[in-house]
């Protein structure tokens, strides 16, 4: 399978995140893209392909919220990384804010995911890496891997979270120009792609992860989340507990390949995070190692053309070894 990377990717490195109420060294580091390269081999250079396909998922403020927050952050006399101490907790209201503060609440939705110098760099060449990797697929590759790092599914078309702020998986969706499924296998609900498409008809979403009453995000991802509007019916959440195993795991995976066939789809996005791992410091299900080329073989086995973009895992020592895995499933 064809691997594709930018070590601009690599330039994102905050120092630490607000966690269990306390300070904590940030997980989501460059060395996770590292020790997948490793053990994935050499990969292929990422295509700049603009900033549209981008602007075509994220909002234009938000976007330049993440290129200034650094800079506003200092020149309001700060140190360390740019991140958010307040919240609304009523439906954002549309109004003039200007402080670096009442910014990071108002395109955030947590305090472990920092904003520094480098974030919208490395967040622009992870949705470049997705998009070249796309345009392998739609070029005739049965399949290929988009190592994205920072990871995206929890960004929002406005907001970032869950360590990401751009979201690859779908930017590549949009860009698509087809009939798109995304399966969503990390541990967590990638409730930023959910909100992206929550209200439209021609992206089928279908997520598999921990049981949101339990782990985070919490408020999203919960069985009777189907979409609204247009999209109601085009969101499946499959909740499952913590300690989940192979088995389980592969018949949730199952039915939400049933359901994706049955809707159809002329390409499917998987957004893969390896933290369902039984060793992840981070989540609780128990997959090992030998699992992931199981459960990509049960996808590939569908027949569709597939684009894989990395989301979460942070077992440094086993996360090469559980992407390769993965792959070679396919």
């Amino acid at each position: 399978m064809r691997v594709f990377f930018d070590h601009r990717q690599l330039l994102h490195a905050p120092a630490r995140e607000f966690h269990n109420g306390g300070w904590t060294p940030y997980a989501e580091t460059p060395a996770r893209a590292e020790a997948i390269l490793a053990a994935v081999g050499p990969a292929e250079a990422s295509v700049d392909h603009g900033a549209a396909a981008i602007l075509a998922v994220h909002d234009a403020g938000y976007l330049d919220f993440l290129r200034t927050a650094a800079a506003r952050w200092r020149e309001a006399g700060r140190e360390g990384d740019a991140i958010g101490y307040a919240w609304p907790v009523v439906r954002r209201r549309a109004v003039d804010l200007t402080r670096i503060d009442a910014l990071l609440g108002r395109y955030s939705f947590d305090a472990s995911t920092p904003i520094t110098a480098h974030t919208y760099e490395a967040g622009y060449w992870s949705a470049q890496t997705a998009l070249t990797a796309l345009d392998a697929v739609l070029g005739g590759e049965r399949a290929a891997f988009a190592l994205c790092r920072p990871p995206g599914h929890h960004a929002g078309a406005d907001y970032c979270g869950g360590y990401g702020h751009l979201n690859a998986a779908a930017i590549a969706a949009q860009a698509a120009g087809r009939r798109v499924a995304v399966l969503d296998i990390d541990y967590h609900h990638g409730n930023g792609t959910q909100d992206i498409f929550y209200e439209r008809a021609d992206v089928f979403y279908a997520s598999l992860h921990a049981d949101p009453r339990a782990d985070y995000p919490f408020f999203w991802g919960h069985a009777d989340e189907r979409g609204e509007g247009a999209g109601e019916g085009a969101t499946l959440n499959l909740p499952l507990p913590r300690g989940t195993r192979v088995d389980a795991y592969r018949a949730a995976m199952g039915r939400a390949l049933d359901a994706v066939a049955r809707w159809g789809p002329e390409l499917l996005v998987v957004s893969f995070g390896a933290d369902t791992y039984v060793g992840d410091p981070i989540s609780r299900f128990a997959l090992e190692t030998a699992d992931y080329a199981v459960l990509a073989r049960d996808i590939a086995g569908a027949g569709w053309p597939v684009l894989v973009v990395m989301e979460g895992g942070y077992a440094l020592d086993a996360l090469g070894a559980n992407v390769a895995t993965f792959l070679s499933g396919f």
